[in-house]
């Protein structure tokens, strides 16, 4: 099994369903409300441990009913949480309001997450252990500095999901091997709106990078190598939150089993592609063998034999 190494966010999230997002001063009338877990990095976790990733997450919640909630959700998907620490206050929250086009808006509010200044001891050495370590911007960056130099250190592979957008360190930069942004957060961290470009000059920092393109796939790009578009699978979107992270996560597992870059892109889009189909966020992300079902289906399509038109 491929060894992973979360360090992020956990969130609970309070999504609000709703036909159309409210304008800045309308209210409009929802047609549903759900508590679910999330954050980046707990997202992150679930979305590799169904992959069928070993995975450990390093992190904090508070000490309040929705903490006992979120790691009895990352325990209950085959996250260790040792390293889950649980301090004073509040756990983080996110609010989600999720239209019905499957688009979204999110408010996070960092609660335990903003205590996370650093690593512990026994952090470095869980980081050690791992095949790859997770980071996203959700905790203080000091945090994510630290668990960047830990990686580097030991010579484990360090991917950097910058978000939310903000400008990036040189030294975080210079000890991530591979950077995912969306395609809008490519453009903040470069002025650049155009995918290619923004990742031909993100590569100037970090050799790997990887521009999620929503609905229209993804664009990996490296050092000495021709830029790789790939599809992502049609699939009617019922809610986007957390496709990102299921990606990555997906991504995460796949490249630590080896699998050729290509191959790994698609079957991390197939995850993806997966969880916009159901509602909520670390609810949506689906088990190793459904991807694999799907990812096979697919590509089945893009042959132009359907399995399920089979009698």
């Amino acid at each position: 099994m491929t060894a992973i190494a979360v360090l992020g966010s956990t969130n609970m999230d309070l999504v609000a369903y709703v036909p159309k997002a409210p304008r800045l001063g309308e209210t409009v009338t929802g047609r549903a409300f759900r508590t679910v877990p999330g954050g980046k990095g707990a997202n992150q976790a679930v979305a590799a441990a169904r992959s069928g990733g070993e995975v450990v997450m390093i992190g904090a919640v508070g000490a309040d009913e929705f903490g006992v909630r979120l790691r009895s959700a990352l325990a209950a998907a085959g996250v260790e949480t040792a390293a889950l620490r649980t301090v004073e206050g509040a756990s983080g929250t996110a609010h989600i309001t999720v239209d019905d086009e499957g688009g979204n808006s999110i408010i996070v509010i960092p609660g335990a997450n903003a205590r996370v200044r650093g690593l512990e001891a026994g952090d470095a050495s869980r980081i050690g252990a791992a095949d790859c370590l997770l980071l996203q911007l959700e905790l203080p960056l000091s945090a994510v500095l630290d668990g960047a130099r830990a990686a580097r250190a030991q010579g484990v592979r360090t991917v950097l999901t910058p978000a939310p957008a903000q400008p990036l360190p040189p030294e975080l930069l210079a000890a991530t091997d591979l950077l995912v942004p969306n395609e809008h957060e490519a453009a903040a961290l470069t002025g650049l709106t155009d995918p290619r470009q923004a990742a031909e000059a993100l590569l100037r920092d970090v050799p790997e990078v990887v521009v999620t393109l929503g609905a229209a796939g993804v664009l990996y790009a490296a050092r000495g190598r021709e830029p790789l578009a790939v599809p992502a699978p049609r699939v009617r979107a019922v809610d986007t939150t957390a496709a990102g992270d299921t990606f990555v996560g997906a991504l995460a597992v796949a490249l630590g089993e080896g699998r050729p870059v290509p191959g790994a892109l698609r079957w991390a889009s197939a995850a993806a592609a997966l969880s916009v189909q159901r509602p909520g966020a670390q609810d949506s992300m689906p088990t190793r063998a459904e991807t694999d079902a799907f990812a096979d289906r697919d590509r089945a399509r893009e042959q132009g034999h359907d399995p399920e038109e089979r009698s």
